[in-house]
């Protein structure tokens, strides 16, 4: 079977995906739409015909593509990004798959959500990661029975439980409890919040340390907010960490916390439960589908700083219980979110979607 991937491209999820399309029967052709070619190559398997589109494409772009290729099957996401464009072109048969924050946020209202069903009208089956967009897939017109949900998962070998101190060695930490978060640093992922809540917490437990990976446009504000605050000696700041060193992050820590608006199933808090830590998140639906409270980690209200800051102070006066609910937290991730058993899901949405009739749009 031939397919034309149609993605962002740039980013890991894309690569992972396009890594293990490589090892099957199908034929595979990748376009990205954010990225040139030639910058995926070094990241893409050989054997991946690698397409370039224009700067802001139409229809028509993507359309005279098709028809020089002639795919058996689209595949296409985000929603109102490759979805939308491939619906456009009335190319059939065509799998979208959502990211999560595209139908929990973007298809709200106006242009997005005029977008999103497009693009859902159009498709033969809908990919999703967790059933609170599924659920939100379906009240935009989308059936049911044309959704295929699972995690997207993670490596199990590359993050795994460990002892391993060397970061918290080399930050002089080994007494201390430390915090982990990986979320960009945006207003949807509540990065602000989470320093806020560390600072407050911090007037009661000096113990706390901060881990903060990545970056983003509220970098400079929030390392000013814990410079005012006396901080930043008690967090670590690195940026954007190479994959290979993410899982000693992890290893390093005692809490991943994430305080983030809206997510399906958070990639970063799989990789947190699979390295055997808890977790503490915002109540928001998509972490409610794997976090219990009091048993693999904790929920707070989405968005109260206070709340969060107290429930910080109470995971590091727990620290004997936060080993079994690590072991919990594993455990859930190896019976649901375990990448080599999850992928072949998305095969399986594929020949759903050749067995269906076409969608008629009108």
């Amino acid at each position: 079977m031939r397919v034309l991937y149609l993605s962002r491209g740039g980013n890991p999820h894309d690569r992972r995906f396009l890594t293990a399309l490589a090892g099957t029967e199908h034929e595979i052709f990748f376009l990205p739409m954010e990225v040139s070619a030639d910058s995926e190559r070094e990241f893409v398997p050989g054997q991946i015909e690698i397409l370039d589109l224009p700067v802001m494409p139409n229809p028509s772009d993507l359309g005279g593509i098709l028809e020089r290729i002639q795919p058996d099957l689209v595949h296409a996401g985000p929603i109102q990004g490759g979805a939308y464009l491939a619906a456009q072109t009335g190319w059939h048969p065509l799998v979208s798959m959502s990211w999560g924050s595209d139908l929990l946020i973007e298809a709200r209202d106006g242009a997005g959500r005029e977008k999103a069903e497009i693009a859902l009208r159009a498709s033969e089956v809908l990919v999703c990661d967790c059933r609170t967009v599924r659920e939100a897939a379906i009240r935009l017109g989308m059936h049911g029975d044309r959704i295929v949900v699972f995690p997207w998962g993670v490596d199990l070998k590359r993050f795994s439980p460990s002892l391993d101190g060397q970061l918290r060695v080399r930050l002089d930490w080994q007494d201390n409890f430390v915090i982990l978060s990986t979320r960009a640093w945006e207003p949807l992922y509540g990065v602000d919040l989470t320093v806020k809540a560390f600072i407050e917490a911090s007037k009661n437990d000096p113990s706390l340390r901060l881990l903060m990976l990545s970056q983003g446009s509220l970098r400079a504000e929030l390392l000013e907010e814990l410079e005012q605050a006396g901080l930043s000696d008690r967090a670590h700041v690195p940026g954007v960490v190479e994959p290979e060193e993410l899982p000693a992050y992890y290893r390093a820590a005692d809490l991943y916390v994430s305080a983030s608006r809206s997510d399906g199933s958070s990639i970063s808090l799989l990789e947190a439960m699979a390295s055997g830590r808890p977790a503490l998140v915002s109540d928001i639906p998509g972490n409610k589908e794997w976090v219990r409270s009091g048993e693999n980690g904790w929920l707070f209200s989405d968005g109260d700083v206070e709340e969060l800051a107290t429930d910080l102070v109470k995971a590091a006066s727990s620290r004997s219980e936060l080993a079994d609910m690590g072991a919990q937290a594993r455990r859930i991730v190896e019976a649901r979110g375990d990448w080599t058993s999850n992928f072949p899901k998305l095969l399986e949405a594929y020949q759903l979607a050749m067995s269906l009739p076409v969608r008629q749009v009108g």
